[in-house]
């Protein structure tokens, strides 16, 4: 009977223990952590969470798709806590504007907020880009942080500032001058400290009741898991080459299938990828030249000016490909350098072998028979018969031939051959 109740009570414990929702987000912030803060949102509602934890650590990322998360967060009828961790975290650029739209800001020690300035957020670069542009972008950002720290009650002279000026401040001064309100060293501790916390949530005040709330951290869904690989742009980048690769195999090396396949399959993963991302065309364009140069090296004597040109261009091509900015967006230089070696190396060698099969006198066919030699069978008066190869055939010649003669194609006229004397065995 003891048993029983005590099972009864532990049960009901648990009941009211509740649970707090759990999202990590440890990359450039882009359309897939906006599915995915939804998705948890979504889960939240589903059990009846306490609150939403974001666990984050960003260099930033797009403005459009942090403006989605922040009016998902503002709009959400559930607490989120935004928590930058572990030690060694950050909430550059794009984290800032997460973590002010937060119902409760906090961090762990040894990490760092700021930085915001919206450099390469607003296009491909160009005067009006880098001046009248820029500065809108920037107002208009340094407005949206602004808002966002006065409806949370934050430190709004700080939220423009790391707008107009990239400030960024540990975790202590964030504490000090306002702009987060909790130092947790663990996820556990920012449970204890959050507990009994009074936050205004879809207009109405709520206490938050998490001290032995339990963490939930369901797994992603498999689309998920896959667009969030995809969307890296390491991964964009070595997906585009190897569609690049697969489709020139193919075409200078026709009916080996399999390198179409992978090739075809993997660039169309490289657009889908590449439109999560601020692709940046002049890069692109100058990828496609660089292949361009490749090609070209092969079909003209360069001396190899054309190759390293095509390396030059590569590489400024794949630095340019992302808008990175302070979006934290971009392709690893650890990356790029062995891929453009590689990309030289495979038009140098597997298109070079096509160019030069392609190039190759034929040898199997009716088209192979022009320049090989055979024997008069029947005298060519002019016409007559011949046999190459161990075939007969009609043959013609602008010349009487004996038989017994040897005689060289020269041309294939349907069924008929075109030949001339190789001997001196010339009748009169």
């Amino acid at each position: 009977m003891l048993r029983i109740l005590l099972l009864l009570m532990a049960a009901a414990c648990a009941a009211r223990a509740g649970t707090v929702q759990w999202l990590t987000l440890d990359s450039g912030i882009g359309p897939v952590a906006n599915e995915m803060l939804e998705s948890a949102l979504d889960e939240a509602r589903r059990v009846d969470a306490e609150a939403l934890v974001i666990e984050l650590d960003t260099p930033g990322g797009l403005l459009k798709t942090t403006r989605m998360m922040c009016k998902t967060i503002l709009a959400s009828d559930i607490p989120v806590i935004v928590y930058v961790a572990p030690s060694g975290a950050r909430a550059g650029s794009a984290g800032v504007f997460i973590t002010l739209a937060a119902h409760v800001a906090a961090m762990a020690p040894g990490t760092n907020i700021g930085a915001a300035h919206p450099v390469g957020l607003g296009g491909s670069g160009g005067s009006d880009t880098s001046g009248v542009m820029e500065g809108k972008i920037t107002n208009d950002a340094a407005a949206f942080a602004r808002t966002l720290a006065e409806q949370r009650g934050r430190n709004v002279e700080w939220a423009e500032q790391s707008v107009r000026e990239s400030k960024s401040i540990t975790e202590s001064e964030a504490l000090a001058m306002g702009v987060i309100e909790i130092i947790a060293p663990s996820p556990d501790s920012l449970l204890v400290m959050l507990d009994g916390r009074i936050v205004t949530v879809d207009g109405r005040p709520d206490t938050l009741s998490t001290r032995d709330a339990v963490i939930a951290k369901p797994p992603m869904s498999m689309r998920l898991r896959v667009l969030d690989v995809i969307a890296d742009p390491n991964i964009a980048y070595i997906l585009l080459l190897i569609g690049i690769y697969g489709l020139f195999f193919e075409l200078y090396n026709p009916g080996a299938v399999f390198p179409a396949v992978i090739g075809g399959l993997s660039l169309l993963l490289s657009c889908y990828s590449l439109q999560l991302l601020p692709v940046n065309w002049a890069g692109l364009l100058l990828i496609a030249f660089a292949i361009i140069l490749f090609v070209l090296e092969i079909k003209i004597t360069s001396y190899g000016l054309l190759s390293v040109a095509g390396v030059v261009s590569m590489v400024l091509g794949s630095l340019m490909l992302f808008q990175s900015g302070t979006t934290g967006l971009s392709v690893g230089l650890e990356i790029i350098i062995p891929a453009a070696i590689v990309t030289a190396l495979f038009f140098a060698l597997v298109v070079g072998m096509g160019l030069r099969a392609q190039s190759r006198k034929v040898v199997t066919g009716v088209e192979g028979l022009v320049g090989e030699t055979g024997t008069v069978s029947s005298p060519l008066h002019p016409n007559g018969k011949v046999l190459v190869h161990g075939e007969l055939w009609s043959a013609h010649s602008s010349q009487d031939i004996e038989r017994g003669a040897r005689v060289r194609v020269t041309a294939v006229n349907g069924m008929e051959l075109s030949v001339e004397p190789v001997t001196d065995r010339i009748t009169t």
